[in-house]
């Protein structure tokens, strides 16, 4: 039967996944995260400051806790704070700081019932959204934080099987939208040219034009106010052991090719693919990150607030390694701009991981109308606030956390009851135990332990988690019914 093969596969998966993880001797739970995007607990206000770790006359705060799957954020023109969260579907907003205590006023839904939204920008009147496979736009209310008609999408047809699906949209000072997508995969020959590249349209999606190519998955990009150009984070491929090769910060122009998959780095060609005709034609790095530490959002920061050093560098999220022997990134670091046009880079925002524990991985960053900087972090679940020259107030660790509807309020105790035993039936039988285990104490080495999972999910985002998860989980085949019962026992798992 169908399912005794997806079983099979599965296991096969499994042997290979802990296989991968005794090979580099990393924690189990980080590469799930790089896979699934599930995380952590929010760490408690005394953590942050306890732990995390900012340069002298700055304070960090936690402005807004249990944002699950908090990825790209942006500020409205009033100080609310939009937050894309791809694997909830949706883009919540954070109200406004208004009573100034340094943290979020509430957090709601904005729009939900999206695919993968992983980036956000506002042109003119719109909100522009990108999901996974397209571009969208509505009209946005800056004032009041409401949407105003339908959402329309104006871009679509956007691959986003294999690897890095992510898509993340910026508009250029020059009016235009500017989209980048990963590629399918570590390394390899890509067959869809969209894919590893820079894309640039017009506000209402045409006139395509690939910008430029050769950038395995640039997730974050932003122009630079010293030269008005486009500077992009770009990951360097994985499998070719702790220290090598660096991840990427490149300048980026009309045209120009920037290595992937054959070249590396500085100059290195690839050793399964590289090509000696390349060499010459592609752009090498503004500026190399330390290998593997996964840079993803970046930001050039002008912030009336922060010292003279900090003028025109940038911020960029580092979101931590899963591939290396030993943890590596996991922080926010500043770039500042020397006068032979390299980088001197800056620790800004650590002590996410301290001796292989890890309560966080930035993933965005942003400045605020305040004059402080905004970090996202989809593990933690949180949004961070770094300011200079003030102290920020403590914040109970026994604030009440948010309560979330998960879909499943409208089912009797017995029918719920039913729907439960019949899903975990399904969890037990179609293969999932190769990879997760229900537990309340220590999980068995590489398994994930599957718990609280109605704090990160709803019946919605199952759904369509089964439908669409990242390598190497494939698909869940189930019908409707099946789908129902086992989220409803997924769900109830404390």
């Amino acid at each position: 039967m169908w399912w005794k093969i997806v079983a099979g596969l599965l296991i096969v998966i499994a042997i290979g996944f802990f296989a991968l993880i005794k090979s580099v001797g990393v924690t189990p739970g980080i590469i799930v995260h790089s896979l699934l995007g599930d995380g952590g607990d929010t760490p408690s206000q005394e953590i942050v400051h306890s732990r995390l770790q900012v340069p002298d006359g700055f304070s960090v705060g936690l402005y807004a806790p249990n944002v699950v799957n908090a990825r790209v954020i942006m500020f409205t023109r009033s100080g609310d704070l939009l937050v894309a969260q791809p694997r909830e579907s949706k883009v919540s907003i954070l109200a406004r700081d208004s009573n100034v205590d340094g943290k979020a006023d509430g957090q709601r839904v904005l729009l939900d019932n999206l695919y993968r939204p992983t980036s956000i920008d506002f042109f003119e009147d719109y909100l522009y959204i990108s999901e996974s496979n397209a571009v969208g736009r509505i009209k946005f209310d800056h004032e009041s934080g409401e949407t105003i008609g339908e959402y329309e999408r104006i871009i679509t047809g956007l691959g986003d099987e294999g690897n890095h699906w992510t898509k993340t949209i910026r508009f250029g000072p020059d009016g235009l939208l500017y989209l980048s997508s990963g590629s399918t995969c570590n390394v390899c020959d890509e067959i869809d040219d969209q894919r590893a590249s820079i894309t640039r349209y017009n506000p209402d999606g045409s006139g395509e034009v690939r910008f430029a190519t050769g950038l395995r998955n640039s997730v974050g990009f932003d122009w630079a106010p010293f030269d008005n150009q486009i500077y992009a984070t770009d990951n360097g491929r994985d499998l070719l052991g702790d220290d090598y090769p660096p991840c990427e910060l490149n300048k980026i122009e009309l045209g120009q090719f920037y290595g992937w998959p054959n070249v590396n780095g500085f100059g290195d060609l690839d050793p399964d693919f590289g090509d000696e005709s390349k060499l010459i034609e592609a752009t090498s790095p503004a500026h190399g990150f330390r290998p593997h530490n996964a840079p993803l959002g970046i930001r050039f920061i002008d912030l009336a607030a922060f010292p003279d050093e900090y003028r025109q560098s940038a911020l960029a999220a580092l979101h931590g390694s899963w591939n290396r022997s030993s943890h590596d990134g996991y922080k926010v670091v500043s770039l500042h701009r020397n006068s032979d046009g390299s980088f001197e880079e800056k620790d800004f925002l650590a002590g996410f991981e301290k001796d292989g524990n890890i309560i966080g991985r930035p993933a965005d960053v942003t400045g605020g109308p305040d004059d402080c900087a905004y970090i996202s972090d989809d593990y933690g679940m949180a949004i961070y606030r770094v300011c200079y020259g003030i102290e920020q107030e403590e914040i109970a660790s026994t604030s009440a956390p948010v309560i979330q509807e998960t879909g499943l309020e409208g089912f009797d105790k017995a029918t719920l009851l039913k729907l439960q035993a019949y899903g975990e039936q399904l969890f037990r039988t179609r293969g999932c135990l190769a990879c997760h285990v229900v537990t309340t104490g220590d999980a068995p080495f590489g398994l994930r332990p599957l718990k609280a999972i109605n704090k990160r999910h709803t019946l919605d985002s199952l759904s369509a988690f089964y439908k669409a998860p990242t390598s190497p989980m494939p698909p869940v085949h189930l019908n409707e019914e099946d789908q129902l019962a086992l989220s409803a026992y997924l769900l109830g798992i404390e």
